[in-house]
């Protein structure tokens, strides 16, 4: 396998780089961000990916598994080695490497700088339950939510339905699932979802919660590079379309807007832990009370944070840039920009349009307002040629 890795096009220069672990669409805008600034990119990926064909990619790397989280971190540790990527950037663009990178910062930052916060603080993200207790602590509305550790205690909860059954740490329910969240519309149903989804989730916890009415139009993000409390970059963004529309795994179509309310929870929430890096926090208006209520707190880069950047913060620079020692001033983003990921919001687009959710004028219309594909790029043509080759392949593996 090294062997192989040497006959690919290795850094040159002395400009430290970084090393992209994951080449989908999400650590393509991060290998864009820095390429055109000249930074060199290792990117690591052990699935065909897209990364791999931007003209801003340096080396591509193809480990066998990435799966497995001491696996990743002795391979990451090997790979910096070998190459000399000694002092380079490590961005993690999945759940799973930011827990393996703040679980082993110490043995990764041996050679590479890790902007992923200390476990101690990664942990109030990475677990719901952490996330919620918190929230409630701080008197940042959430949802109501139950913590069962038994079947039996479902009888317990006393709630109208329909109901949310939801993992506390996402990966392993998402990756044998498919999905975010299950609905349940009576208790019988809620029992046989618990028991289910109490196989896929090892040690982990299952939560039970209330579903706030809507769809992706009343979900909202804030955006944020957090330094010493301080929002360095920050952006705040609705979610107009996603799928599955109920519970997204991820956004088709996003606006930047101008939310302080949202803002603010996520600098209480963020503070509260000393957070350092890039941070998502997903809330949902609920029209029953109009709160915000907060829903997920993302440690890492975002699907849509090529947004970012015609918004005027650009995320991932701003992070490379502070890692390395550059100055970086602080920036918010300008509404009424738009993202769209092409590929997921036609076929999404079809379904709202088909259920009645969603009208053919206004779906024309807002093809008309976005700034940003999540792919395509004139000046980097490559990748979204790949993603069309790829799409069976996509479709196998993720669902779409």
């Amino acid at each position: 396998m090294w062997n192989n890795v040497f006959r690919s096009r290795l850094p040159v220069g002395n400009r430290v780089g970084a090393v992209v672990v994951g080449g989908d669409f999400h650590g393509l805008e991060i290998i864009r961000s820095l390429g055109r600034r000249g930074v060199p990119i290792c990117l690591v990926d052990n699935e065909y990916c897209i990364g791999r064909f931007s003209k801003y990619t340096t080396v591509t790397v193809r480990p066998p598994n990435l799966s497995k989280e001491q696996e990743t971190v002795d391979f990451l540790s090997e790979l910096g080695q070998r190459m000399n990527l000694k002092g380079w950037v490590l961005f993690p663009t999945r759940d799973e490497h930011v827990a393996a990178f703040s679980r082993h910062k110490h043995m990764l930052s041996k050679v590479f700088r890790v902007p992923t916060p200390d476990w101690e603080i990664t942990k109030w993200a990475w677990n719901k339950l952490n996330t919620y207790c918190l929230a409630k602590e701080l008197d940042i509305p959430i949802p109501r939510t139950w913590f069962p550790l038994t079947v039996d205690e479902i009888d317990d909860i006393d709630a109208d339905f329909p109901l949310a059954i939801k993992p506390a740490v996402k990966e392993d329910f998402f990756y044998a699932t498919g999905a975010k969240a299950w609905r349940a519309e009576n208790r019988a149903e809620l029992k046989e979802m618990f028991q289910r989804a109490s196989g896929h989730v090892g040690s982990n916890r299952v939560l039970v919660q209330d579903i706030i009415p809507g769809d992706g139009r009343t979900q909202f993000s804030s955006c944020i590079f957090m330094k010493n409390g301080v929002a360095i970059g920050s952006m705040e963004a609705q979610r107009w379309r996603q799928h599955p529309p109920e519970f997204g795994r991820a956004a088709t179509f996003v606006e930047s807007i101008d939310l302080p309310i949202v803002k603010e929870a996520t600098l209480k929430f963020l503070r509260a832990i000393n957070y350092y890096g890039l941070a998502e926090t997903e809330y949902k208006l609920d029209p029953r009370d109009g709160q915000y209520k907060l829903l997920d707190v993302n440690a890492r880069t975002w699907g849509f944070h090529a947004l970012g950047s015609p918004a005027g913060v650009d995320f991932s620079y701003l992070l490379y840039a502070d890692q390395v020692g550059e100055p970086v001033e602080t920036c918010h983003g300008r509404s009424g920009l738009g993202w769209i990921r092409m590929v997921t919001d036609i076929p999404t687009s079809l379904g709202d349009i088909c259920a009645g959710r969603l009208g053919v004028k206004a779906y024309l219309q807002s093809l008309k307002g976005f700034t940003v594909e999540s792919v395509f790029n004139a000046e980097d043509i490559l990748p979204s040629l790949a993603e069309i080759a790829l799409l069976p392949y996509l479709v196998f593996k993720r669902g779409f």
